[in-house]
């Protein structure tokens, strides 16, 4: 019987279909710096034009020809991090070898968890995580691996954390096994990664001792010691030591060669929440605090952030591969093992892996070193430009600038006497939260949101090779002129209001 599949194609007919979708892809993504970031549409308009609410077709479709139709759909309804004035998270545009590099991963769909079913894919990811620890300056005999992003890495960490640091084998006897409370300490500024690694690892968020900050946002380090000989003196045991390598809302850096010496001194892991800033370690004139990631006994990076790979590519590198394994490996029959290869599926959750680090190698072996470095260092000056023209700028206030993150926030004229007075903070929150909703509702230009100290503010984020000087200089005029419009509708908004109630009185 000769079999015919709905989902085969020959290969003339994979070379038509993917030809005519490159050139297609060529020209939409040509187009994108001349539309909008986002066309600001909510779920009722996206499921309309896609046809996303009718039942599962009975027939098929022709693959080259929908292929054609959903790019032209998903270009017309997207939000676009390749968007030169996308500075609205920490999402990096996909350089184009690690868009075609995916495209070469998916064709040999090899599953990266054991040496024998994927052995180019397997040494090629030892050699990105190798890569990576050498541009960072950690030890290139760490062990790792590619993840999904951010919270997968410092979840695989805290888990490695977790079995070295208990002080029972809690892999065989849980949390139940052991006789002290296990106690984990991060700053007030880290990522929510940590909740969800303490509830899922059964520690619990109350296990979580967050350490105040000082006025830069970072770690207060005598706030940290006191904490771990607080919760010794009670008979807990203090397991992981976060520290933060650029925070998701402003880029601080927590002064990390500090709260090294406090792990040392206590004997606790210290683990670096690098996932945005740790790239940064590589250059050459790096912030010497955030070059002490080379202390940690683990690191989270995200080549999808300041690498430029399409997403998904988070990595965790760990400074004794021993503790990936005696977190992670298990050895039922079916999986034989050799010493001297890698299998992956012992350093962390899962056993199928898709082939992640290809992009990655790809992009460094393209940019190598060097141009990372300039990139980087390009995108930190680019902010520091925002940074210096909002300084400038009358009606706009600069709240924070660390490495390539910007915050400040629109202050009319009327409210600049009253900065800092209860009513006018207030009042200056509740327009700032609608100057960035209608900013991203428009896409002109994307920009998020930080709340630094109760203040509502408007935060710029440049991990983006599109970007140049003249996206950066564009962002004041544009804030100004919608704060403007969004200033005179809250005051129109109070008239009325104030009409009406003068009419009631009468």
């Amino acid at each position: 019987m000769s079999r015919r599949s709905p989902v085969a194609m020959t290969a003339a007919q994979f070379r038509e279909a993917g030809h005519r979708l490159v050139d297609r892809l060529a020209d939409l993504i040509e187009g994108i710096p001349s539309g909008p970031v986002t066309h600001g549409e909510g779920p009722a308009v996206i499921r309309r034009a896609l046809s996303l609410e009718g039942p599962l077709p009975e027939e098929g479709t022709d693959g080259t020809q929908l292929l054609l139709d959903t790019a032209e759909q998903l270009f017309a309804h997207s939000c676009f991090n390749a968007h030169p004035r996308f500075f609205g998270y920490i999402t990096a545009p996909p350089a184009p070898v690690g868009v075609l590099g995916d495209f070469l991963a998916s064709a040999a769909n090899p599953n990266v968890g054991l040496f024998q079913l994927a052995p180019a894919a397997t040494e090629i990811e030892v050699q990105a995580v190798r890569w990576i620890a050498e541009m960072i300056g950690f030890p290139a005999t760490c062990g790792g691996l590619m993840v999904s992003g951010g919270n997968m890495a410092n979840l695989i960490a805290f888990f490695a954390a977790r079995t070295a640091g208990a002080g029972h084998d809690i892999r065989s006897g849980g949390l139940a096994g052991g006789s002290r409370r296990l106690q984990v300490y991060a700053s007030q500024e880290t990522h929510t990664w940590i909740q969800k690694a303490s509830d899922l690892s059964g520690l619990g968020t109350d296990s979580i001792r967050w350490i105040e900050t000082d006025d830069r946002l970072r770690m207060r380090v005598d706030a940290l010691r006191r904490a771990i000989e607080e919760d010794r003196a009670r008979g807990d045991l203090p397991l992981l030591v976060v520290g933060t390598g650029g925070s998701v809302s402003t880029g601080t850096v927590d002064p990390l060669p500090e709260i090294a010496a406090v792990c040392r001194e206590h004997g606790i892991w210290f683990h670096v929440d690098g996932a945005y800033g740790g790239f940064a370690a590589a250059l050459p004139d790096a912030d010497p605090a955030l070059r002490a990631i080379a202390d940690a006994d683990s690191i989270a990076v995200d080549p999808h952030k300041w690498l430029y790979a399409p997403l998904e590519a988070g990595c965790v590198l760990v400074r004794d591969p021993a503790k990936l394994r005696e977190a992670f490996s298990f050895h039922p029959p079916y999986f034989e093992m050799g010493i001297e290869q890698t299998n992956f599926v012992e350093y962390g959750t899962q056993n199928s892996r898709v082939f992640r680090a290809l992009k990655v190698w790809l992009l460094l072996r393209q940019a190598g070193a060097k141009g990372y470095r300039r990139m980087i260092a390009e995108d930190i000056a680019l902010s520091r430009r925002l940074a210096e023209t909002v300084s400038r700028t009358p009606e706009l206030e600069l709240l924070t600038q660390e490495l390539s993150i910007t915050t400040f926030r629109y202050v009319p004229e009327r409210l600049r006497a009253r900065v800092g007075d209860e009513d006018a903070e207030r009042e200056l929150n509740e327009l700032n939260q609608g100057l960035v909703q209608s900013l991203q509702r428009k896409g002109e230009v994307f920009l998020s949101n930080a709340v630094i100290r109760g203040r509502y503010a408007l935060r710029a984020c440049i991990v983006n090779f599109h970007t140049e000087e003249g996206d950066v200089d564009a962002v004041p005029a544009i804030v100004l002129r919608e704060g403007r419009a969004a200033e005179a509708e809250l005051a129109a908004a109070a008239g009325k209001r104030t009409g009406e109630a003068g009419t009631a009185t009468r």
